[in-house]
């Protein structure tokens, strides 16, 4: 199947021409007759499989359909909710870019960046909204947003969403927009909060599942190292002096890890930086685009930016720190393979992580390459470290040596 065979206009086939796409992914082959049909649909699919476009194609198409011909007067029509200040202004960049020969207007709002430029371009009218939750529900209340006229609400990276706590910020916001309009679910994984929600708020869905175990394995070879937990650090500088090439973006559980494992780097003279949710969102968006560049080599971080993240050949992902979540572990070498290219997850894994290798694996249906031939093997005795809570000295009931020394009492 081709682009034009999905019935997408002009406008918006010269836009993916001049991207170099040909043919529609899965995810978007399947979605975006649905979308255009305006049928609700709750999508299936990891990031790295086309899921920006899948809605953002057939929105601008619906939309240009019907649109006003002047800027002036222009009323929000499509609503994009995003979980992370990142993905939402990754999914702004891909509306302009496909909307770039049409007359529609697109504006991206978030926290962590002032309020009153952002009111300024809202002002002047846009057709289609990307927000994350928080910012959306401040400037709702403020009346500086008006959301009488959404024809379109899509949430997206639905599980992470409801993860950081949006849970109630998306049931106002949902109830905030007109009964009739189209609702458009995209998440990752389908745990029972995501189902529920849905079954809340849309109407009659259709099920897209573009499954993610036979994307991630096809292209990315994937390697495992057992190592003691004080010599990862090690572990990580030896693979980068003799392994690992290009670019890496390396994922730690804490922003304390990140910080930690960031020094170490640049003492040994490493070109990195760092996204974590204690950074500003200049000092991210700064790191991200060094690394997009190249100006950046290695990219440090936590789960944040695991997810919508698209940076166009990563050569390789460390999972220092494995995740809990199987499907973490997916979106993280997600991040590599991209497009058809090949490449190279390395994880590390300590004694009190060994259980979370038997619910990747099951979840990607194949067993990870053990790679034994390492300076920093794990003893496969060692047991998992376990962390005591230092206590009093003293035993319960006994009184201390000085308490015991007669003293006056004031009684």
């Amino acid at each position: 199947m081709q682009f034009k065979d999905l019935h997408l206009n002009k406008p918006i086939l010269k836009a993916i021409i001049e991207k170099n796409y040909e043919k529609p992914t899965l995810i978007q082959e399947e979605t975006i007759p649905l979308i255009l049909n305006k049928q609700d649909v709750i999508a299936s699919a990891q990031t790295g499989t086309g899921k920006t476009a899948a809605f953002a194609l057939p929105i601008l198409q619906l939309l240009f359909d019907k649109q006003e011909a002047s800027k002036k007067g222009k009323k929000i029509r499509a609503l994009i909710i995003s979980p992370t200040r990142e993905l939402a202004i990754q999914i702004d960049e891909n509306f302009k870019n496909y909307g770039k020969y049409t007359n529609l207007r697109s504006t991206v709002v978030y926290g962590g960046a002032s309020i009153e430029p952002q009111k300024e371009i809202l002002k002047k009218g846009v057709d289609i909204l990307i927000a994350t939750p928080g910012r959306l529900l401040d400037l709702f209340k403020q009346n500086v947003i008006n959301l009488a006229n959404i024809e379109t609400l899509v949430l997206d990276e639905a599980d992470l969403m409801l993860d950081m706590g949006f849970i109630e910020d998306v049931l106002k916001i949902e109830k905030s927009c007109p009964k009739q309009k189209q609702i458009l679910l995209f998440s990752a994984t389908m745990p029972n909060k995501v189902v529920q929600l849905a079954n809340t708020i849309l109407n009659n869905p259709k099920m897209v599942d573009v499954t993610t175990s036979s994307v991630v394995t096809k292209n990315v070879y994937q390697t495992l190292y057992y190592v003691p937990k004080p010599k990862k650090i090690e572990l990580c500088l030896h693979l980068l002096r003799n392994t690992i090439r290009g670019s890496v973006i390396i994922f730690r559980r804490t922003k304390f890890g990140v910080d930690k494992l960031e020094k170490a780097l640049l003492k040994n003279n490493y070109n990195v930086d760092s996204i974590h949710g204690d950074k500003s969102q200049t000092d991210r968006q700064e790191a991200l685009k060094s690394f997009k560049k190249g100006t950046v080599d290695i990219l440090i971080a936590t789960d944040v930016a695991a997810r919508g993240i698209d940076v166009k050949n990563v050569d390789a992902v460390i999972n220092f720190d494995l995740p809990n979540l199987p499907e973490i572990y997916v979106h993280r070498i997600g991040r590599t393979g991209r497009a058809g290219k090949e490449g190279v997850s390395y994880s590390f894994c300590s004694a009190d992580e060994k259980s979370y290798v038997a619910s990747i694996e099951k979840l990607i249906h194949n067993n990870i390459f053990v790679e034994e031939n390492h300076p920093y093997p794990l003893d496969p005795k060692a047991k998992p470290e376990v962390h005591k809570k230092k206590g009093s000295k003293h035993k319960k009931g006994r009184k201390s040596e000085a308490s015991k020394k007669k003293k006056k009492r004031w009684y």
